[in-house]
C-alpha cells in the first residue's frame, strides 16, 4: 500500500460504491475528534458525484484515500469547500492538500465568481486554508442562507448555534473573495506516497 499511486480526481457517478465507506469515515473522525460535524448521507455524497462537485482520492487498486466536495450557497453568491476527509491508512501524506488544491480549483473554475467560505474546528484545515488566501471572519460575512445552517442541525454543537442566534458558535468562518487574492501556484494532483517530501 505505501507505494500505490494515488490519484486525486474530480468525482463521478461510477464512484458512488464508495459512497457508505465515506459517510461513515466523515462520522467516526468527527466522534474520535470530539468535535461536531453536520452528518452527510450516502445519497448527498452520490448526488455531488453525479453533479460533478465533488473530488476523489484512490489507489490505482481502487483504495479509497480521500474525498471532499462543494456546496452553492445564496443563489451562487457563496460556495463552499466541505466533508474533507481522508482515510486513516493514508494520513499525514500530504493527501489532504492534494485534495483541497483540487476542490479549491474546481470551485474557481465552476464558480469563478463566488466567493469561498468554510467553516471547521480543525486547526489542519484552517492552516490550509490561510494558503488558500482564506481569512477568519464573522458568521455575519458567510451565507445567510437558511439551507446551510439546516445542514448543522444534526452537530452536536447546533444548539449552541441556536443560543448564539446562529452568529457564531465553536467552529471558525473563513472566507476566500476572488477579486482581493493573488491565485496560488500550481500543486501536482498525482503522486505516490513514497514521494510525500515533494509535497511537504
Amino acid at each position: 500500500m505505501k507505494t500505490d499511486p494515488i490519484i486525486v480526481r474530480v468525482a463521478t457517478e461510477a464512484d458512488a460504491i464508495y459512497a457508505l465507506q465515506i459517510t461513515d469515515e466523515m462520522e467516526s473522525s468527527a466522534k474520535a475528534r470530539g468535535t461536531g460535524i453536520s452528518k452527510r448521507s450516502p445519497e448527498s455524497i452520490i448526488r455531488k458525484m453525479r453533479e460533478g462537485k465533488a473530488v476523489i482520492a484512490l489507489t490505482r487498486d481502487n483504495i479509497w484515500v480521500g474525498f471532499s466536495y462543494i456546496e452553492v450557497w445564496s443563489n451562487g453568491e457563496f460556495v463552499s469547500n466541505s466533508g474533507l476527509i481522508v482515510s486513516p491508512p493514508f494520513r499525514g501524506l500530504g493527501v489532504a492538500r492534494t485534495i483541497k488544491t483540487k476542490i479549491f480549483r474546481l470551485s474557481r473554475q465552476l464558480y469563478p465568481q463566488a466567493k469561498l467560505f468554510s467553516i471547521t474546528t480543525g486547526l489542519p484545515i484552517m492552516k490550509m486554508n490561510l494558503r488558500f488566501g482564506f481569512e477568519p471572519v464573522t458568521f455575519n460575512e458567510i451565507s445567510h442562507d437558511p439551507a446551510f445552517w439546516q445542514g448543522c442541525q444534526s452537530c452536536i454543537n447546533y444548539q449552541t448555534l441556536v443560543s448564539k442566534g446562529f452568529k457564531n458558535c465553536l467552529c471558525t468562518a473563513m472566507l476566500y473573495t476572488p477579486a482581493n487574492v493573488t491565485p496560488q501556484p500550481e500543486i501536482c494532483t498525482n503522486f505516490t506516497i513514497h514521494e510525500k517530501q515533494l509535497l511537504l
